[in-house]
């Protein structure tokens, strides 16, 4: 098999990108491919065309074509085999298989194009291979990174303690009213006329302030301060470093950084002056063969009111649970009331509410070991092969009701035999050479997307792939417990509120 070309181009011709693997002018793989839309022949289902030169496989996709240009005597088998490949590697870099995207990201399909095809010949690789390929992930390079790393903080340090004791130096001559004496290590010369001492101090001493403040500049002026010599290569890479890797400037982008992931992660909530948060925690531990060990889950409804008018009222509860909770109130609250007509309200109708402050009003317990209880199943299997192990894992919801979002599944991996090679994966995944896990991320699982599967391949045994970890939050409880209504205990007339719920994992694992 020799292919000529692989293309991306319209329906009218018009090549978006081509990877040419022998030497072709531009106009000779213009021209193809603008003969290409002319030799189909509409109504037959045909995924090849040939000329008396060359050979068009190609694939439609949207409105856009696949399309590889071989020689007449190639293998037809071989060339669909491929050209199924490079279909499959264009979603992998584009988001929509549309002009626009495709002209985005042609430098990274041309280089994964060149990962299938060397020379005309095809490359005996799959889609995650390529995939690991093109980012070209080295482990030695990590190490190195490592390395540097660990030098640059332990030059931070040594250039901490230094100027402290420059700093100390000068306030002890200062105080003694003598002229600050020079310290030799970082330069051949005190000579006075710049006040580069006081540049360094300000730098390092800046964490402790709350305010970060720029330099002061340099004065023209002579000036009694110590002069570090400008002479020695040594004063100008620790000058350097402090100007480049000061600690103001580190602290400043990391308190930004912070703030900004904040502002991602912490979505406004509109409370009314009556705010409920409800909150589960679950803690499951499930057996690798199948069989559910324990899950304990405990979930309370939090009170919090912010108006002092508000604060004689009563919760009306609706409770569908049917998986036998055990429900417990707080002590202040009637009990009486609680078990007769679903109302939490205080023991005394006299008494409020305390104000600005959260109170747990309710709270609930399940503890069961009823297989049908599980809210995410995963069945991890693991199979060894003549190269190491083929890990088969796929998660199914058994609560429809329940939006599961930021699924996280954990699998740990042997260590020190490389990245894993993915099969087929539903959602996407994150290869952690760390800690040695691969971390199957999903964003939402409910009634819709109920079930999923993810295949790879890595050297290993069964056991070195267990225990399995399962985080998410969601937005709906587990149990079907709500507050519907809220009113005044004085003329039962409704008061407005809001409702905050939760479900998070406390502890999930596969052992």
């Amino acid at each position: 098999m020799v292919l000529l070309a692989a293309a991306v181009c319209t329906k009218a011709g018009k090549a978006i990108v081509s990877r040419q693997f022998v030497e072709m002018t531009r106009t000779r793989i213009e021209g193809l491919l603008a003969a290409f839309p002319k030799l189909m022949n509409t109504g037959k289902q045909h995924t090849f065309v040939e000329t008396e030169s060359v050979r068009y496989v190609y694939q439609p996709m949207e409105k856009l074509y696949m399309v590889l240009i071989t020689t007449k005597n190639s293998n037809i088998l071989e060339d669909l085999e491929t050209l199924r490949l490079f279909s499959r590697v264009i979603p992998e870099y584009c988001r929509a298989l549309e002009e626009n995207e495709i002209s985005e990201h042609c430098f990274d399909l041309i280089f994964a194009f060149d990962e299938i095809v060397a020379l005309g010949y095809r490359e005996n690789v799959n889609l995650a291979q390529i995939r690991t390929f093109t980012e070209m992930d080295s482990h030695e390079e990590k190490v190195f990174r490592a390395v540097r790393e660990t030098q640059e903080r332990e030059a931070k340090a040594e250039m901490r303690r230094k100027a402290k004791e420059l700093q100390q130096a000068r306030r002890d001559a200062e105080r003694q009213g003598k002229k600050a004496p020079g310290f030799g290590g970082f330069g051949s010369s005190t000579v006075s006329g710049g006040s580069t001492t006081s540049i360094i101090t300000e730098t390092i001493i800046e964490t402790d302030k709350p305010k970060v403040a720029p330099a002061p500049a340099r004065p023209s002026g002579p000036s009694k301060a110590l002069k570090l010599g400008a002479k020695g290569k040594e004063v100008d890479n620790f000058v350097d470093k402090l100007k480049s890797e000061g600690e103001n400037i580190i602290s400043s982008n990391m308190v930004k950084r912070t703030s900004e992931a904040t502002k991602v992660h912490a979505p406004p909530i509109n409370m009314e002056s009556v705010h409920m948060k409800i909150e589960e925690k679950i803690t499951l531990t499930c057996g690798r063969d199948g069989g559910l060990q324990n899950m304990e889950l405990h979930g309370m409804i939090m009170l919090r009111i912010s108006d002092d008018k508000f604060g004689r009222i009563r919760l009306h509860v609706e409770n569908e649970d049917k998986k036998g909770v055990q429900l417990q109130t707080h002590p202040n609250v009637d009990k009486k009331l609680f078990t007769a007509e679903s109302l939490i309200g205080l023991k005394n109708p006299e008494k409020s509410f305390p104000v600005n402050s959260d109170v747990g009003v309710l709270k609930w317990r399940l503890q069961t070991t009823e297989e049908s209880f599980i809210p995410l199943t995963i069945n991890c299997w693991p199979s060894e092969s003549g190269n190491g192990c083929d890990v088969n894992i796929e998660y199914e919801l058994q609560e429809d009701n329940l939006e599961l979002n930021d699924v996280v599944i954990t699998i740990p991996l042997p260590s020190g035999v490389g990245a894993p090679v993915i099969g087929e994966i539903d959602g996407e995944y994150r290869h952690d050479s760390r800690r040695n896990t691969l971390e199957w991320c999903l964003p939402v699982i409910d009634a819709k997307n109920k079930s999923g599967s993810l295949e790879f391949s890595i050297a290993g045994q069964p056991n070195d792939f267990f225990p399995v970890q399962v985080s998410f939050i969601s937005k709906k409880n587990y149990c079907n417990i709500q507050v519907t209504k809220v009113t005044q205990v004085d003329g039962n007339s409704p008061v407005r509120f809001s409702t905050e719920t939760t479900f998070l994992v406390d502890k999930y694992e596969i052992l």
